[in-house]
């Protein structure tokens, strides 16, 4: 366990995190069409990394309301099998609808902290985490608990948000928000935080630790299109995101302002054709032996 981390603090963490997506699990969901555009290159990426392929037995932890654990239930067809997991039962809920919607019979829900989960070891030929590791207070426990699930010669990919200077709406946002409550700035490696694995090196280093082996790392732009800030806000508002919970604990003229402020700050990468706010991500993955 981490010196920053006791066990009381981990499952006050953990909760928190749990309540607000359970919150925030419907508005996600419903933003989904504008998840799909954003990450939908960086989704195929993470897939072939992980050598996803026909008749695959994959493990997607922290799935959220599911839209990558639709592609990959795609790609590995109805002979194959998607094990969707997440901390939150009401995101997972929606993912497991959306898997039965969609018509794939070959996809699995279980809720499971991705730092511990009651599944059996060497029982999956790859396993993937899509923007979610980064919010774990331990995440070398949870690549160790992807090592242990995955078979010999299986695979892992991870994908998190990069360095800082290059994700300026992450920190615009978070400093901005802040300000506004009064709190000092952060560290931005702080474990659990949206950019606290985007240090170069860290998160092939945690895998190196973790067991695996043939470790790449690649980054990707990721930028986000939209018709404006606002839209923007929309979005960021129906995410359980470390902002939300920051300005969730505000009055309600205090948290307006602070949204307002941080609508007007982010018009500055408005463009002529619609809002592009640039993101940066990192694509790791490692193997098995």
């Amino acid at each position: 366990m981490s010196a920053l981390h006791t066990a009381p603090d981990l499952q006050s963490f953990k909760s928190a995190v749990r309540d607000q997506w359970d919150k925030s699990a419907e508005g996600w969901n419903d933003h989904t069409p504008i998840i799909r555009a954003w990450l939908g290159s960086a989704t195929q990426a993470m897939m072939d990394k992980a050598n996803i392929r026909l008749h695959s037995r994959v493990l997607d932890v922290a799935a959220g309301a599911g839209d990558q654990t639709l592609d990959i239930a795609k790609r590995v067809g109805p002979l194959g099998f998607v094990m969707a997991t997440d901390l939150s039962p009401v995101i997972l809920e929606l993912a497991k609808t959306n898997a039965t919607r969609a018509g794939y019979m070959n996809v699995d829900t279980l809720v499971a902290d991705g730092e511990n989960m009651a599944l059996e070891s060497a029982s999956f030929d790859a396993a993937v985490c899509r923007l979610g590791l980064m919010f774990f207070p331990e995440p070398l426990c949870g690549l160790r608990e992807m090592h242990r699930v995955v078979r010999p010669g299986g695979r892992i990919c991870a994908v998190v948000f990069s360095r800082p200077e290059a994700n300026p709406c992450l920190t615009l946002m978070m400093s901005t928000a802040l300000k506004h409550a009064g709190m000092s700035p952060r560290d931005p490696a702080q474990p659990g935080g949206l950019l606290s694995l985007g240090k170069p090196g860290l998160l092939a280093e945690l895998l190196g630790s973790a067991g695996f082996t043939d470790i790449t790392s690649t980054v990707a732009d990721a930028p986000f299109h939209l018709p404006s800030a606002r839209h923007y806000m929309d979005f960021v508002r129906s995410s359980a995101s470390p902002i939300q919970q920051i300005l969730g604990k505000l009055a309600a003229t205090a948290a307006d302002a602070a949204w307002a402020d941080i609508e007007e700050r982010l018009s500055a990468f408005t463009t002529p054709t619609g809002w592009v706010g640039p993101n940066e991500l990192l694509i790791t993955s490692g193997l098995r032996q």
